[in-house]
């Protein structure tokens, strides 16, 4: 894939590029991937922007997506680097291809090659809408991580960026591919269960101020590359911020980076979760690009949970939709002819005959069932590879939001989760933290992306924060 669309940045102007004159990596002509011979012309390269636990996840994603070559890593922390370019190159000889994965600390010099046609920005949110707009600009398509964005104006420019480039941007919401989501869509859309009123949407709590006590930054990792365009003089090196890993012995992750869970570096479970939850009942009612008109946070005036009220008379609540487990993502739509339950691998409804039998699953576990799953989980990490033998790889199925997306750049046509989708999903995640730390109510015009009459909500730093230092949005 070598078509190329380079707007509104040169190389004097790409701050950090370094003129290195990379060649191109030289890989066999064709290859063959589960029975099939990839010609040149259908192989998409990619480079990874991030290279901690979720990259790998998607990493291994991909790798089963027929015709992809991931030939680049990009990470501030060096042992990152190459416990990346270990999996990858381990997947490139079950392959029969020569093993070559290059790593950088500044991903610059992964959108500089002229080799690559996309890449995956898989680093914490704060860093998603440069990296995304830099790779548009230099001709990549782009796999970003969910939530688009961290703030509001953000979002808006990825959006606009995508358009003025023409690139195809896929936003990691991948519940939009899972069949269980797409027949609840599908029920609601089509008046299964009448008139939607209520919306119960379960994704979890706002972010809490930054309480991490500093420690000594470790020599593998870049922390002021790391904190990049965030200027609040309290965020210091914690190793929850940035979990650590070990290579002799490997060692991986024990817990997400905890960014996510803070004011000052992340929108808490609100986005989190609600990049995939609130994504889903936003597609449902019709409301994608679109969004709510007023929020209200939990505790005002005794409202019991985090309220978005839209123009057409639906209400959508942070709250459990299941009475016996309330802790567990998910969502109900409540119409006035019935309800539908939909979480991942779980679809319920009040017309049981409704949801086919293949797709109905399991009601989602407990807390308690899913942490002794996720300790079970972290324990076959330790010495799991993200690619199966060479004569495994007919028996793989493509993850189908990696598979959509790859399809897209070939078609150039709309992923089924493009950037405008995430863009309001983004925002939508933003407002509920806006109204949440005001304490209040706010109200906004989804149509022109403005507050209403409310100085203080349009001047809050989700809306948009100064960047540090040189780093312009």
């Amino acid at each position: 894939m070598k078509e190329k669309t380079k707007k509104g940045l040169n190389r004097r102007d790409f701050i950090g590029l370094s003129a290195l004159g990379l060649t191109g990596l030289t890989i066999l002509p064709s290859y063959v991937m589960r029975g099939m011979r990839i010609a040149p012309s259908d192989r998409v390269v990619m480079g990874y922007i991030g290279a901690g636990r979720q990259a790998l996840s998607d990493m291994r994603s991909f790798s089963r997506v027929a015709g992809v070559q991931i030939v680049a890593v990009a990470d501030v922390d060096s042992m990152k680097q190459v416990r990346f370019k270990n999996r990858v190159e381990e997947w490139q000889a079950s392959l029969g291809l020569a093993p070559r994965c290059d790593i950088y600390e500044r991903y610059e010099e992964v959108l500089e090659r002229t080799d690559i046609d996309a890449v995956e920005v898989v680093t914490p949110d704060h860093w998603h809408a440069l990296q995304t707009i830099h790779a548009c600009q230099t001709g990549k398509d782009v796999y970003v991580q969910k939530p688009a964005s961290y703030t509001i104006q953000e979002a808006l420019k990825m959006k606009k960026v995508a358009e003025e480039t023409g690139r195809i941007i896929q936003v990691g919401s991948q519940q939009r591919s899972s069949e269980e989501f797409q027949k609840a869509i599908e029920l609601v859309q089509t008046g299964a269960i009448g008139h939607i009123d209520k919306i119960y949407a379960k994704v979890g709590d706002p972010p809490t101020p930054l309480d991490l006590p500093e420690q000594p930054i470790p020599g593998n990792l870049n922390w002021n590359l790391w904190l990049g365009p965030l200027n609040d003089a309290k965020i210091k090196y914690h190793p929850d911020l940035a979990p650590p890993i070990s290579l002799d012995p490997e060692e991986n992750e024990t817990l997400w980076g905890a960014w996510r869970w803070y004011l000052e570096t992340g929108n808490g479970y609100t986005a989190d979760w609600g990049a995939h939850m609130f994504d889903i009942a936003q597609a449902a009612i019709g409301m994608d690009g679109s969004g709510p008109v007023e929020m209200i946070p939990k505790g005002y005036n005794k409202t019991q949970y985090m309220t978005f009220k839209y123009a057409n008379g639906i209400v959508m609540t942070e709250q459990p939709y299941l009475d016996d487990n309330p802790t567990a993502q998910g969502i109900k739509f409540i119409g006035d002819d019935g309800w539908i339950e939909v979480a991942r691998g779980y679809l319920a409804c009040s017309k049981p005959k409704l949801v086919p039998a293949e797709i109905a699953g399991s009601r989602p576990m407990t807390r308690e069932q899913r942490q002794a799953q996720q300790e079970q989980q972290q324990q076959a990490q330790q010495t799991e590879r993200p690619a199966p033998q060479a004569s495994q790889l007919q028996f793989e199925i493509s993850p189908p939001h990696m598979q959509n997306f790859i399809d897209s750049v070939r078609s150039r046509k709309d992923p089924i989760a493009p950037i405008q989708v995430g863009c309001s999903t983004a925002i939508l995640c933003c407002l509920g933290n806006i109204a949440n730390e005001l304490k209040r109510p706010v109200k906004w015009n989804p149509a022109t992306n403005h507050f209403i009459n409310d100085e203080e909500a349009s001047n809050h730093r989700l809306m948009q924060y100064e960047y540090r230092g040189a780093y312009k949005l």
